[in-house]
Parts: C-alpha cells; structure tokens; sequence
C-alpha cells in the first residue's frame, strides 16, 4: 500500500466544532507537498468516535477529492459492530480509497475467534485492501500475533497498524504472518526500531506537526541509514512522547492550532490541552525546528 510516513490525520473544526473545509484541504495540499506517503482519514486522530456517519462519509469524500490520486487515501472505517463497519467500508470504497484501516472492536471485548470472524465477514463483504488496526490501550481488546497470522491469509487484509510499541510483538508477527504482509508502527516514539526490526513505515500522530522530517526520517530508516535516521529522530523525540501526554488528539490539535496550522475545535468528551501542559509543547516543537506562533 505505502511504505514510510502515513498521517494519522486530524479533523480540523471550527471553534464550533463543525468541519473545516478549507483548513482540511490546506492540511492534505502540505502533506504532499512534504512528502507524506499517505493519508489516514476519519481515524482515531480524526475523532472518528465522534463523528456522524454523514460526516465520515464527507470528511473521506473530500479529502480524496482534494488529494486527486496524488496521494494513498486510508479510510478509517472500524466500529464496534461487525455490520456498520462493513457499510462504512463500503460507502469507503465507492468513494475510490486506496484502503481502509478497521480498528479492532472496542468495548465489546470479542474473543480471538470473533476477531477472525469479524474480520472475516467485513473483507468478503466488501473487496478493498484492509489494514488491521491494533492499539489495545484504547479498545480493551488485543489482537494476537496467531490471530494475525491466520487473518494474513486473507486476500484483501494486506496489513497491520500495531501500536502496543512492543518490538518483540513485531518480531512475532514477521515470523508467523505470510510474506507480503505489511507491518506499520502505531506507536510513534518506538517508530524507528519497528522499521529497524523489519517494519514498513508508521502511522503517525507527529507527522500532523513535522510532515518533512518524519518522512526524512523514515526515509533513512527504510534504507538502513540508521544513524541518519536515528539524529532526525532524535529532535522529535520530546514531541512524540508530548502527542501522547493527553488522550489523542488532545495534545496534536493544540500543537496545529499553536502553530496556527488549524482552530481551536475539538469535541467534546475532549477538551482542549491542559495549561500545565503548554510549555512542555512549546519547548517539543522548537526542539523539532518548529516556531510557535500563537502564546
């Protein structure tokens, strides 16, 4: 699908919090202008949870009308019920997606077995390339290196988002997935020793920020220039662990609008970024080069 720097990308809001038209396609223009591999649409970061399906299905619409192929478009589409991820992945796939990235079911706690099931049902139900999508910190829910591998062998589930940032959990996954298979970080801080270890590139919160200097970074990782890649990462690596210091996309939409990348809106149950917070994030991003605008 893509190798290196896909962004997990925000939904920019007004301070009302209704979508952002402009703002979004000023976003997609700058990501491929720094060379961003893809682009994740309406996933964690983009607030999905809170998004209704009409928005989900015109957030997607717009962002691979604006991106115009120039770009791999990947629609998130996971819910907690097997049936309204299907028909988000579907009405994902008419809007011409180069894939969709489906989170393991949150809350409901499925078995192994369900998972398989699950996933099963949504790829012959819908014949679009399927990232699995696992981050059990968020979801109660984690999908096993066996459970991967026997979902490897489906046709159209080509990949997997693994972000427990645990790099044995990857080792497993190379040694019992089928070759082909494709392995992206979830877990930005530990990015780098993911593609070290054998991994494809990362799905990233950070590269909202620093699209450039991700893709650099991962660039150099991907072609074994380590200690390249490693001086980059070094810079962001404040940043990464200050994306993660409230619950995504807490801290990121406070960076962009900081920046003045974005406004201020993000929906409720989340809030904008705690004040004891906002120095820490300066300080991230002028270490990664970036200057603050707003104070």
């Amino acid at each position: 699908m893509f190798e290196g720097s896909c962004v997990a990308l925000v939904t920019p809001m007004t301070a009302t919090g209704e979508i952002d038209e402009k703002v979004l396609e000023n976003l997609v223009e700058w990501h491929i202008q720094e060379g961003t591999q893809a682009i994740v649409v309406a996933g964690t970061t983009g607030e999905s949870a809170t998004l209704t399906p009409a928005e989900h299905h015109h957030l997607t619409a717009m962002v691979c009308k604006i991106a115009g192929k120039r770009i791999s478009i990947i629609a998130g589409t996971g819910t907690n019920a097997t049936a309204s991820t299907i028909s988000l992945t579907q009405a994902a796939k008419e809007l011409g997606v180069d894939g969709c990235l489906i989170v393991t079911p949150y809350y409901n706690r499925p078995t192994q077995l369900g998972l398989i099931e699950h996933y099963r049902a949504i790829a012959k139900a819908v014949s679009v390339p399927i990232l699995l999508y696992n981050v059990p910190t968020r979801t109660a829910c984690d999908l096993l290196p066996e459970t991967v591998a026997t979902l490897s062998h489906v046709p159209n589930i080509v990949g997997i988002k693994e972000a427990t940032g645990n790099l044995q959990r990857l080792l497993s996954l190379i040694e019992k997935c089928k070759n082909g298979f494709k392995f992206y970080s979830g877990d930005d801080p530990t990015a780098l020793e993911f593609m070290r270890f054998g991994g494809h590139g990362v799905i990233s919160i950070t590269t909202n920020v620093v699209p450039g200097l991700m893709q650099r970074m991962c660039r150099y990782a991907l072609a074994k220039e380590y200690d390249k890649a490693q001086i980059l990462d070094n810079t962001m690596m404040q940043l990464h662990q200050m994306m993660i210091v409230e619950a995504n996309p807490i801290p990121v939409k406070w960076a962009l609008n900081n920046l003045g990348k974005i406004d201020n809106g993000i929906r409720l149950p989340l809030t904008p970024l705690s004040l004891a917070h906002h120095d820490k994030m300066k300080q991230a991003l002028q270490t990664a080069g970036v200057n603050c605008e707003n104070h």
